[in-house]
């Protein structure tokens, strides 16, 4: 049983396979104080990203201290530090954290305010917890990396194809992609990761694992103005180096261990850019307040009806047992949306 100043959280010492035990234990830990900007946020539900998976992955280290996972938080604000400004407590609030700070899988969480977002008013929280690290992905990759505007009718005859479209960014990078005015082309493989693509708004489906540009010309479409990567990088360049128009942007979220050959893109003048959603909280950078603004802009994008929520599996209650379910899900490579663990 926890006390007042004990919380439950889910963590662990082993880098192991999600099928042991040990995986993920169940602990109780101190319960945190904020300082400065931080929020003290009751933890109401989770979600799970490939992120999780990577940094749990197995690995010959053992830790001191229990390493907390999780980057995708919905609860309600409990304490607020004596530096912020922007929530009180009782606010219900989502947000995707920090990677270089304990994560969410806990009763209780700390986050930086400049990078948390008002829940969308007509989500619960589960379905608020599906959102965030994709959404800020999303809208970091289209909107800032790549260059398009929300704001402009200049995309209407411009195309953006989007590699790995079922999975939890692509499934908001599509329809925020199809807000702000650009024919959507998204990659499937499977009847049911398809059907999911086409239900969010994409205009064509094409296969990843085959020859991109034949597929594009079957669908009358000679090269992309814009690519969006959120599948081995790697495995899919020469295909991307194909179809890019001249003067085109691709943006990728998965680097690989191999160097890429960016001489590819040279005689297209081609940009490349890399999306991080950590960048902002890992250096602390001036503009970390951009996160928060850009969840808050969601937010009204979901309550207006614009953006739907992505999720599509609702485990509970948040405990090691559940968690090892929602990673061994994840690791199957076969889910299509967001994976959500609620309740403690």
């Amino acid at each position: 049983m926890t006390t007042q100043n004990t919380m439950k959280a889910i963590g662990l010492y082993k880098y192991l396979s999600i099928q042991h035990t040990e995986s993920l234990i169940d602990l109780e830990l101190d319960k945190p104080v904020p300082t400065g900007k931080d929020l003290l946020v009751k933890v109401k539900a989770i979600s799970i990203n490939p992120v999780d998976v990577k940094v749990r992955a197995p690995k010959d280290k053992i830790e001191s201290a229990p390493k907390i996972l999780g980057w995708d938080v919905a609860g309600v604000v409990e304490q607020a530090g004596p530096e912020c400004t922007l929530f009180k407590p009782g606010d219900e609030v989502y947000y995707a954290g920090s990677i270089t700070r304990p994560g969410g899988n806990s009763e209780y969480h700390l986050v930086d305010e400049r990078i948390t977002g008002q829940k969308p008013a007509t989500l619960d929280f589960a379905h608020a917890a599906a959102l965030p690290l994709t959404a800020i992905t999303a809208w970091e990759a289209l909107f800032e990396r790549l260059g398009i505007s929300l704001h402009t009718s200049e995309y209407a005859n411009k195309t953006i194809l989007i590699i790995g479209a079922a999975g939890g960014v692509g499934s908001i990078a599509i329809q925020l992609a199809k807000y702000a005015g650009l024919t959507v082309i998204g990659t499937a493989s499977r009847p049911e990761s398809t059907e999911w693509v086409k239900e969010l708004g994409a205009d064509h489906i094409i296969n990843h694992y085959n020859a991109f540009a034949p597929q594009l010309k079957e669908i009358g479409v000679q090269s992309v103005e814009y690519i969006l990567c959120l599948n081995s990088t790697g495995e899919h360049w020469e295909n991307m180096a194909e179809v890019i128009a001249p003067q085109g942007k691709i943006c990728s979220i998965v680097e690989e261990a191999e160097p890429l050959n960016l001489t590819l893109l040279k005689n297209k003048s081609v940009t490349f850019v890399w999306e991080f959603m950590f960048t902002r909280s890992m250096f602390q950078t001036a503009d970390m307040i951009i996160q928060h603004e850009l969840l808050n802009e969601v937010a009204q994008l979901v309550d207006s009806g614009i953006l739907r929520t992505t999720l599509t599996e609702r485990l509970t209650p948040i405990n090691a047992a559940t968690l090892r379910k929602a990673h061994a899900l994840l690791e199957s490579g076969r889910t299509v949306g967001k994976v959500v663990v609620e309740t403690f």
